[in-house]
């Protein structure tokens, strides 16, 4: 559905206006201290940290959690204490199936119930244990589920089917980045930003085509035109250029989407019907406060008809990439340190695709 940019600007300004009498609208609450909504899967690992018969400490949103992996293979996640002293059980053990607590040498099994207590004798009732969440690897990630275990059955798992198709080569992000994740889905939306990275990418004049509204879901498209400089080595790389394809765009065409609480970028371009590019993001909140997050995603590139070219093309494309990120990272952190020294969000938001991402952003959340 093409929607009108005029209008959709003009019921967001109503919108915003009502947001103003308290109650009235999710918009009343500052989107800086909005939550992300727990009940959602989100990878708090890469598969590859977590070794056989080892443990590893997260956390989401200053909830420690912990992660296991048994001498058998096996995944699961715990709060990260011991029933008894408080301490985190990722400073113990794994031995076998269970995990040992560092201190005294409690031991929980992968429900979190307390096994034993070496100085009770086996007659003795044991303690209360530790809550476990939900625990799934996929796509080389160790997801959780940190909310409600009753609705664990309601909510889909992350679609990511780009991850094992033979026909692209995957790149992992993993790293933490000072800021609160709605700046996150906020730069990756709004491709109005391309002066930016002018210095890696040249002069870029991006061109918005349509903005689709779901219940869950904020989907833009954008296509582009250089109007300054060459094509930089990393895109042409990444991106390619094919022959005109029966169903393939006519021009380079931009699709990104936040898809609460992921979001979503693939990038055709002009006469192809596969994407060059894509790309599969989520920012998990770290600290109580939620001006820390952990980004995990899945850079998904096209691989060449040349069978291996990929490979020796991939420290160039890395390299343009992590200039890329580099910029996105520095200039997140300075609106969160703006906010942070304004006590407040003073943007003045113009785009109507970002008004509609924060109004997404705002009712998919939880309010402080």
């Amino acid at each position: 559905m093409h929607l009108d940019r005029q209008k959709v600007s003009d019921a967001l300004i109503v919108l915003e206006g009502s947001a103003s009498r308290p109650g009235k609208s999710p918009l009343t609450s500052d989107l800086r201290k909005t939550g992300l909504h727990p009940d959602n899967w989100y990878p708090l690992a890469r598969s590859r940290d977590l070794k056989k018969g080892k443990m590893l400490g997260v956390s989401f949103a200053g909830n420690p959690i912990v992660l296991v992996r048994t001498e058998n293979g096996i995944v699961y996640a715990l709060e990260d204490r011991c029933a008894h002293r408080q301490v985190p059980l990722h400073c113990g053990v794994v031995h076998g199936e269970h995990v040992q607590c560092g201190y005294h040498s409690w031991t929980f099994d992968r429900t979190g119930r307390c096994m034993g207590v070496p100085y009770l004798e086996k007659n003795q009732p044991r303690p209360a244990g530790v809550r476990s969440f939900p625990c799934r690897e996929a796509y080389g990630l160790v997801f959780v589920f940190p909310g409600a275990a009753g609705r664990v059955n309601e909510i889909e798992f992350p679609d990511i089917s780009f991850a094992d198709d033979p026909q692209y080569k995957t790149r992992y992000l993993d790293r933490q980045v000072g800021c609160h994740y709605s700046f996150m889905h906020e730069n990756l939306m709004d491709m109005n930003h391309q002066f930016l990275h002018r210095r890696l990418m040249g002069g870029i004049r991006t061109v918005f085509l349509e903005l689709r509204e779901r219940p869950h879901a904020v989907e833009v498209d954008y296509t582009f035109s250089r109007i300054k400089g060459a094509q930089p080595l990393g895109e042409k790389l990444i991106l390619g250029r094919t022959k005109e394809s029966a169903g393939g765009p006519k021009h380079d065409l931009m699709t990104i989407c936040t898809n609460y609480p992921y979001q979503t970028l693939q990038f055709w371009t002009a006469g192809s019907i596969h994407p060059a590019l894509n790309l599969w993001n989520v920012y998990v909140p770290v600290d109580p406060a939620q001006r820390i997050n952990h980004t995990f995603g899945l850079m998904m590139v096209r691989k060449p008809s040349i069978p291996g070219l990929i490979h020796l093309l991939w420290p160039f494309i890395v390299w343009f990439t992590n200039g890329i990120f580099a910029q996105d990272r520095w200039i997140v952190e300075e609106e969160q340190k703006a906010y942070d020294r304004q006590g407040a969000d003073w943007n003045q938001e113009v785009f109507p695709v970002i008004q509609s991402l924060r109004s997404l952003l705002g009712r998919e959340g939880i309010a402080s």
